[in-house]
């Protein structure tokens, strides 16, 4: 099994599939990265399913919302793209009769990286989503140097999904930051860590641990953040 990696100053958060909790990952992110005195940036390149960023299903304005250091700015800054249709980024871009220049969103992430790292990228969906009419989300991620983190439920179904995810990232020369499980559901505790033997065995991936409920996205308890803190190792402030 791979050994958890020393933090890099960009994270590529990526879902093993729709709705597995990549915001909730990605808030925390942002919140422990401050805890710790690193200013850090968020950028959600492809946002769909609201019409502008400013909405309350956006999670822009989510995570601008829990973080304190960013109370009162505009989560538009955050997001490149944004469409109506909850729908892959190349389909419901070509819904409202527009076009994603992918060359356009590697020079934004670029830019943002040198701004103030850590950068927080949090993906559309999956590894393999559309992005445009030939580029999925992983080639977005192989052209810039972000170190992917995947998010996966902790419940049932998640081997297949977190497996073919770092195989796909390992046929592109990817090497993945590791896993971090969310539990929506209490799932059974056998079940949860029979998923996690599974991705550390047959993926060769560092499952940092299980992110469970929280009850208040302004203040996490500190169990939530131990995942995280498992993988990303010792932080330089």
């Amino acid at each position: 099994m791979n050994e958890p990696q020393p933090c890099n100053d960009s994270i590529f958060v990526i879902g093993t599939d729709t709705d597995v909790g990549k915001t909730v990952v990605s808030l925390l992110l942002m919140q422990h990265f401050y805890a710790v005195g690193r200013a850090s940036i968020y950028l959600k390149p492809f946002q769909t399913g609201c019409r502008t960023p400013r909405d309350a299903n956006s999670d822009a304005g989510f995570v601008y919302a829990h973080t304190p250091a960013l109370a009162g700015q505009d989560p538009a800054q955050a997001v490149l793209y944004c469409h109506r249709e909850p729908k892959a980024p190349y389909f419901a871009a070509r819904q409202a009769g527009e076009d994603i220049d992918i060359d356009h969103v590697v020079q934004q992430i670029r830019a943002r990286q040198r701004c103030a790292p850590p950068l927080i990228l949090e993906a559309a969906g999956g590894l393999l989503v559309p992005v445009t009419a030939d580029r999925l989300m992983i080639d977005v991620l192989a052209q810039v140097d972000c170190r992917a983190l995947l998010v996966a439920r902790a419940g049932l179904g998640t081997i297949n999904h977190t497996l073919l995810s770092i195989e796909a990232l390992r046929r592109r020369g990817i090497k993945p930051l590791g896993a971090v499980l969310v539990d929506k559901e209490n799932s059974p505790r056998d079940l949860v860590e029979e998923n996690i033997a599974a991705i550390e065995r047959f993926g060769g991936l560092a499952v940092g641990g299980v992110i469970g409920r929280i009850d208040n996205f302004d203040a996490p308890s500190a169990k939530c953040f131990e995942p995280l803190r498992k993988l990303l190792g010792p932080i330089d402030v």
